[in-house]
Parts: structure tokens; C-alpha cells; sequence
């Protein structure tokens, strides 16, 4: 499950020192190549919770099986992609693809909890956890090193093997079948929600609610990565459809997201938007501050990844020492006081400044990498209804690319004419507002200090 779960960041993250040589190569912009981060993140933002579902009913074996196969095949196509639509159309899959692993991991994880009666199985939580991050910001390191041996294609065969481990190993060790979750609410007769219109597809699968779903994210997300007057129809599409989902929802038995359960759940209702800033700030890091390294400060690829390399170390050596603790909220309050710091940081640098100085910025940004990530995927653990906790998942997934959507989105608006130190100076503005906010969040919280997960 872990080697499943690490497929997601390694090929998020990998992508940033290589954004530069597909465009050298491709002759795209920056703002053609910026699609293969945001179909990536458009893919997993709605591919998250639908697959999270499907494995709350279905049970995770099959759903990982399935993603895991795809990811081998988009490594393949993106290795052999002509051009920039083909590698695009990769990503794409490759999102989809890694979208399994990581709810059927917590699925996994909460129903063997149950099992055993461990109310909080801090252990692997933190493995799920640490080897995301730890993979997330090794990425650009183990990218650059993988286009200097072998070019930019190599960032898309390494997936070929890695989805034949994780097929193998899946097939010998997940099991065959699990405990479905329940699919649609007690039909009492004198309960006017039971004459409620059953939603399409069978044993509770919400085909209707999943369909609006995603009309309202890609309309909002196709927005949100590149703003203008002339796409005014995208935030009113988003806007019809999720007033449709909102409607839907309430009415079906077996809803894909029940608005009810989640409207009156405010602590994963904050944990949710905690994701979005803590991610928001990250991937703004990770992607603008690795294009300005290359680009303003004209490092190779290869010598970009290895200054992030202290952003790597610092994110595990946090992740490890601090990941079998439970204090959520002293992780948060810390990891968003430490992105405040990297923040103002980032606004000393410039075309001119030396290389031990981005290294620490590097290894200044990796703490809150090590803490925010962890701190919220233990409160959701905490707070998510059990019959529901893949699609939980998934959804806290989804408002982390929501996340590295706006930052995406910065990057582009901030980076217009290339990625000078100008425009790094305004990202760490937006980067700062956004680790205020986290913190500001998280310090009026009073859920956090409860460590009792709710019970099925």
C-alpha cells in the first residue's frame, strides 16, 4: 500500500525540473507545459473521491489492481509521446491511475484497526504519510538525476516498473474481499427521506452525484488555471452544477458525498481547507521556486533537484521524529509559523544569491512539508465517518490539488515573462498570505485538541 501511495508524489513532483526540458524539446511555453502539471492534478482532484467511493463499496484490492495497471501504461505512452498532446494525455492517465492507492490504503488501514480494536494505528498512518512527503519532496532531486542520466523521458518509464512491483505485490498480498460499506440509509417507513429516489448504478454506486461532481471540478479547475474575462461561462458552469450535486445529494439514499453528514462535520470541514493552504503554499514552493532556480538563477535541472535536496532531508527527518505523535494541532500551529518564515525568506533572494542560501530556504520549506500533510491526514482519520473513510480520503486528496491548482495558477500569473526574480518575490507574497491564513485556521480550532476518532 505504501509503494502504491508514493506513486502520486514521485510523479507530481519529479515533473517540476523537468517543465523546462519538455519545453526546450517540445517547443512549448511555459504556459503549454504547465498543462502537464494541472491534467495531472485535474485528473486526481475528481478521480480521488469517485475511486474512494468505489473502493468504500467494492473494497480496496480491485480498485489498486485496476490504478496500478493504468500507471504502468501512461509511463509507457509518455515515454514514447511525439508531443506535447500525447505526453499531456499521459498525465492525465497517470492521474487517474494513482488515484487508487492512497484511499484504499486508509480503507485498509481504518477496517484493520476495527479488527484489532487499536483506536489509532499511529504507525501506519505515519508510514502512509511520511513516504508520501518524503517522496513528494525527494522528486525534483531523483527527476533531475534521472534526466541527466537518461533525459526527460525517463521520468515516465521509471512508472513502468514501479506499477509491476506494485502489481505483484498487490496481487500476492491485499485481500481478496472486504466488508462493503453500507450503501444506503435504514429503510424505516415512517423516515420520509426512505421514499427518496435511488441513485443510478448498483449496490449504492451515486453515477448521477459522481457525473455532477465532476462537471462542477473541471469547470472550476479549468478556471482556476488560467483566470480570464473571456471564460466567464466556466465559474457559471461550476455554479449550475454544483447547485444540481448540491440538489441530488440530498436526495438519494446512497449519495456519493453526503452533504448532510459532511455539513454538520465542521472539524473535517476545517481540515479540508486546511489542506487546500497547506498545499496551496507547497506546490507554489516546489514548482515556482524550482522554474526561478532554473530559470533566473540559470541552474541546470540536474543542479536544481540537488539543491532541493535539503528540502527533502529536512521534510523526513520532521515526518520522523515528530510522526508517531498525535499532537495534530501543535504540528499544524508549527509547520504554518515555519511556511510564515520560508515565506519572508524567499523575498531576501535573488539572480545573485548563493547556492548554500537556496539550499536553506530549501531546507526552511521542508519542515512544514514534514508536519502540515501528516497533522491533517491524522485528523481526518479522527473525524471521518468509517464507512466513509476512502472517500474522505480521496476528498482531502482533491483539496490538496485544489491546492496545487492555485499554486499552479500563481506560478503562471506570477511568471508571465519567464521566471525572474520579480516575479518570485510576488509568489512568496501569495505564499505568505496563505501560511497566515493556515495558521490563523488552525489556532481558532478547538477540535483539534480531541484525539478520539469517531466510532462506526
Amino acid at each position: 500500500m505504501v509503494l502504491g501511495t508514493v506513486l502520486n508524489p514521485v510523479n507530481s513532483s519529479m515533473i517540476a525540473v523537468a517543465l523546462v526540458p519538455i519545453g526546450r524539446a517540445l517547443g512549448a511555453s511555459p504556459a503549454d507545459t504547465a498543462w502537464l502539471v494541472s491534467g495531472l492534478y485535474l485528473a486526481t482532484a475528481v478521480g480521488q473521491p469517485v475511486i474512494g467511493r468505489l473502493v468504500d463499496l467494492y473494497g480496496p484490492r480491485r480498485l489498486y489492481l485496476i490504478g496500478t495497471a493504468m500507471v504502468g501504461v501512461a509511463g509507457l505512452l509518455g515515454a514514447l509521446s511525439p508531443n506535447l498532446g500525447v505526453l499531456v494525455a499521459a498525465r492525465v492517465l497517470l492521474g487517474f491511475g494513482t488515484s487508487a492507492a492512497y484511499p484504499a490504503a486508509m480503507n485498509l488501514t481504518r477496517s484493520e484497526a476495527e479488527r484489532t480494536g487499536q483506536s489509532s494505528p499511529a504507525g501506519v498512518l505515519t508510514a502512509l504519510a511520511v513516504s508520501a512527503q518524503t517522496v513528494a519532496v525527494v522528486g525534483p532531486t531523483l527527476g533531475g538525476l534521472l534526466i541527466g542520466v537518461g533525459g526527460w523521458r525517463t521520468i515516465f518509464l521509471v512508472n513502468v516498473p514501479l506499477s509491476l512491483a506494485c502489481l505483484v505485490l498487490g496481487a500476492l498480498r491485499l485481500p481478496k474481499a472486504a466488508k462493503p460499506a453500507p450503501t444506503a440509509r435504514p429503510a424505516d417507513p415512517a423516515d420520509p427521506e426512505a421514499s427518496r429516489p435511488s441513485a443510478s448504478g448498483a449496490r449504492g454506486v451515486d453515477l448521477v452525484g459522481m457525473a455532477l461532481f465532476t462537471a462542477l471540478l473541471v469547470s472550476l479547475m479549468l478556471f482556476l488555471m488560467r483566470p480570464r474575462a473571456a471564460d466567464w461561462y466556466l465559474p457559471v458552469l461550476a455554479l449550475a452544477a454544483g447547485t444540481a450535486f448540491a440538489r441530488w445529494e440530498l436526495r438519494v439514499p446512497a449519495p456519493f458525498v453526503d452533504l448532510r453528514v459532511l455539513g454538520g462535520n465542521a472539524p473535517m470541514l476545517a481540515t479540508f481547507l486546511r489542506q487546500f493552504l497547506s498545499y496551496a503554499t507547497a506546490y507554489a514552493f516546489l514548482y515556482g521556486f524550482t522554474q526561478w532556480m532554473e530559470e533566473g538563477r540559470g541552474l541546470h535541472a540536474a543542479g536544481a533537484g540537488l539543491v532541493l535536496l535539503p528540502l527533502s532531508l529536512s521534510g523526513l527527518v520532521v515526518s520522523g521524529l515528530t510522526g508517531r505523535r498525535e499532537s495534530v494541532r501543535g504540528k499544524l500551529v508549527v509547520g504554518s509559523l515555519v511556511q510564515v518564515a520560508g515565506c519572508l525568506a524567499m523575498l531576501t533572494l535573488d539572480a545573485g544569491s548563493a547556492i548554500w542560501a537556496l539550499a536553506a530556504v530549501g531546507a526552511l520549506m521542508g519542515v512544514p512539508q514534514g508536519l502540515n500533510g501528516l497533522a491533517n491526514q491524522n485528523a481526518l482519520y479522527r473525524q471521518a465517518d468509517p464507512a466513509r473513510i476512502g472517500s474522505a480520503a480521496g476528498l482531502l486528496r482533491t483539496f490538496m490539488y485544489l491546492g496545487a491548482m492555485a499554486a499552479s495558477a500563481a506560478d503562471a500569473a506570477f511568471f508571465t515573462h519567464g521566471a525572474d526574480t520579480g516575479g518570485l518575490h510576488h509568489l512568496a507574497l501569495f505564499m505568505l498570505a496563505g501560511a497566515v491564513l493556515l495558521l490563523a485556521v488552525t489556532l481558532i480550532d478547538r477540535s483539534l485538541r480531541d484525539p478520539t476518532p469517531r466510532k462506526a
